[in-house]
């Protein structure tokens, strides 16, 4: 008699993850998941309260996902090219995983402080990353916020095919974060000549 797999709230996940990715997030159901995971779909409720509370869960996941995998790009790099790794990183993780960085970019009502504490993570790992440009406060917030609409812009238009022209797409990328890069350098400068 085969050994049953022992379900538990990393497996779920893991499965929830796989299903997303490949049919988007939109298109999840417990019973999809169960069907995956060989089980019948009342038993996911001793892991989770239905559809909503795994998609809570899957936004948590994504966000620690997407943090730990833009966390390494970062290290051991500095100023423009740790910049570059970041972006690259972020990317990167959009295609591996489209559906979870979906689930990562749901607005949940009302905010889960994990995943609040998750978000704040990553804003903290972006800051310093731009920490070396010494730019005020509310300029830092700026760059961060212009940093991710770039890279969320970008990853939703390459993932929907929204880029058609014959011009490669990876030097298209890095022009953009140069020419992101050249603003903040030239927002640096500004703040030093004013003081």
């Amino acid at each position: 008699m085969a050994s049953r797999t022992k379900l538990d709230t990393d497996l779920i996940l893991e499965k929830a993850t796989a299903l997303v990715d490949a049919h988007g997030l939109d298109q999840l159901s417990l019973i999809s998941l169960a069907q995956e995971l060989h089980i019948k779909p009342p038993s996911l409720y001793n892991h989770v309260d239905g559809l909503q509370s795994l998609k809570q869960k899957l936004s948590l996941y994504g966000t620690e996902q997407l943090y730990a995998h833009l966390l390494p790009a970062a290290v051991g790099k500095t100023g423009d090219q740790a910049v570059h790794a970041l972006s690259q990183a972020y990317i990167d993780f959009v295609k591996i995983h489209p559906g979870l960085y979906d689930a990562a970019n749901r607005i949940s009502k009302p905010l889960d402080e994990k995943l609040e504490h998750a978000q704040t993570a990553i804003v903290k790992l972006v800051l310093q990353v731009l920490q070396e440009y010494e730019l005020q406060e509310e300029a830092a917030i700026h760059t961060v916020r212009g940093l991710r609409s770039i890279l969320h812009g970008f990853a939703s238009l390459e993932r929907t095919g929204g880029f058609q022209m014959s011009v490669d797409l990876d030097e298209s990328f890095s022009v953009t974060i140069s020419t992101y890069l050249e603003g903040i350098h030239s927002m640096v400068e500004k703040q030093k000549n004013k003081d």
